[in-house]
């Protein structure tokens, strides 16, 4: 069977998968991270986990104290710290069975719920641990759905909910239904196998369509909400039979949200935004032709802009593409077939992007895109100067100058890179198998020796 790692789901499922691999015992944490120079790159790489299997949080999942000093990841018993000075990884919450959520943004806390990820599933309790002492708070409890995430002066969790048909509990859960496709197979990794209507095997791209398609096709209710963490008040802030997913909150606006439509990217309207309290709901990019795609939003690290992976049409011409929130302004920047990627992600003083590349079976089937990218834009400028007349009111075009950081040809693109720039701009966090087990590392932006 094939498997593959899709990020809308893995972003919280790490630490709650029930592998056996050894802990995070103290003769492990006083090991040195691994270090080396890519070969082909010329930038250094750090293997900074110490056990198999751990893992990074999803890309626009935060997982930085608001100091930037500290990180935390998903190991195989619980959750971690790591330093990012010296690469030093130490037990915060020994706990397996857990989800690691994201970090705050105003306290150097880590969020976590008590079950894995299962928007259908019942009762969860979010807890909240001291980065430094490893205190362990209780936050809220969640009637039920998953906790995606946290507004930025941490007053409010934004959770989603597949509600189904049922009849609510005593308890004022609701009975389980449809889950998200796909079966989990290790760490941030899912199987999506199905067959065509010959009866063979769909290729791994094809059965995981057929797969979105159906869990959009059901028509489940869903809801996404908030919780308010000094009351404990429960908030519905939109609702619908589309399948609703990827809520993400503003790094500093407290009211604003982004969510997606969930299914095959062709079929829906996916990017929307809305405010915590239910008002301003927005479609932020319109399709012009079929087969146009665009998806795996997040914000800038200002909360500005909403940046996503364009493609017009599907799998063909593709772009990095953004929309400024108070002024509709837009930015294309093209991106080549080897340069396209599962994901990107912003610095912090928004002058470059990562690229985490991907393999020959994804949408752009790129024959030659296994690396990790550093990415600055290049806006086209008017010849001699000469503007249209409504130029301010058009796209602004753009090209990527490309740095390759690693390289990934070893790497199975069924466990998604999920970059992530550390908080001083200096190395980018991602994950990685291309040794055999899934560690998480970080690669310098500068050369080595530079």
């Amino acid at each position: 069977m094939r498997k593959f790692a899709w990020a809308a789901i893995a972003a919280t499922l790490a630490g709650g998968i029930g592998v056996t691999v050894p802990a995070l015992t103290p003769a492990a944490m006083a090991e040195p991270a691994a270090s080396w120079v890519d070969a082909l790159t010329g930038h250094r790489v750090v293997r900074i986990s110490r056990v198999p299997d751990s893992i990074s949080l999803y890309f626009h999942q935060n997982s930085y104290t608001p100091q930037g000093d500290k990180m935390v990841i998903t190991v195989p018993d619980g959750i971690a710290v790591v330093d990012l000075k010296s690469w030093e990884v130490k037990p915060l919450v020994t706990r397996p069975g857990i989800a690691l959520l994201f970090t705050g943004r105003r306290t150097r806390s880590a969020y976590f719920s008590s079950r894995s990820r299962d928007d259908a599933g019942g009762v969860q309790t979010i807890y909240a641990a001291d980065i430094d002492t490893g205190a362990v708070r209780k936050v809220a409890d969640v009637p039920a759905g998953t906790i995606g995430s946290i507004n930025a002066d941490e007053t409010l969790l934004l959770g989603q909910v597949a509600l189904g048909t049922q009849a609510l509990r005593p308890d004022g859960t609701r009975q389980q239904n449809r889950r998200t496709p796909g079966r989990v197979v290790g760490p941030g990794e899912y199987d999506y196998s199905a067959v065509g209507k010959d009866g063979k095997p769909l290729t791994f791209a094809e059965a995981k369509e057929v797969r979105l398609n159906e869990r959009l096709e059901a028509k489940i209710p869903m809801e996404i909400f908030t919780i308010d963490i000094r009351t404990g008040a429960r908030r519905v802030v939109t609702a619908s039979t589309d399948w609703l997913n990827h809520i993400q909150f503003s790094p500093t606006d407290p009211m604003q949200i982004m969510y997606c439509h969930e299914g095959p990217w062709h079929k829906v309207d996916r990017i929307w935004t809305i405010r915590a309290d239910g008002t301003g709901k927005q479609r932020i990019h319109t399709r012009t032709m079929n087969m146009e795609i665009a998806g795996h939003e997040f914000f800038s690290p200002d909360g500005k802009t909403i940046w996503y992976d364009l493609q017009t049409p599907r799998g063909e011409v593709f772009w990095l593409a953004s929309y400024e929130i108070a002024t509709g302004k837009r930015h294309w920047y093209k991106v080549e077939r080897n340069q396209w990627s599962v994901h990107y992600y912003q610095s912090p003083d928004g002058k470059r992007f990562s690229g985490d590349g991907g393999d020959a079976e994804m949408v752009a089937k790129a024959p030659d895109g296994k690396y990790l990218y550093l990415f600055t834009p290049k806006d086209i400028p008017d010849v001699a100067g000469i503007s249209a007349p409504n130029a301010a009111d058009l796209i602004t075009p753009g090209t990527l100058i490309e740095e390759k950081l690693v390289d990934m040809r070893r790497h199975d693109y069924r466990l998604e890179p999920n970059m992530t720039f550390t908080p001083d701009g200096k190395w980018v966090v991602f994950r990685g198998n291309f040794e055999g087990a899934t560690h998480v590392y970080a690669v310098e932006v500068a050369k080595a020796g530079r």
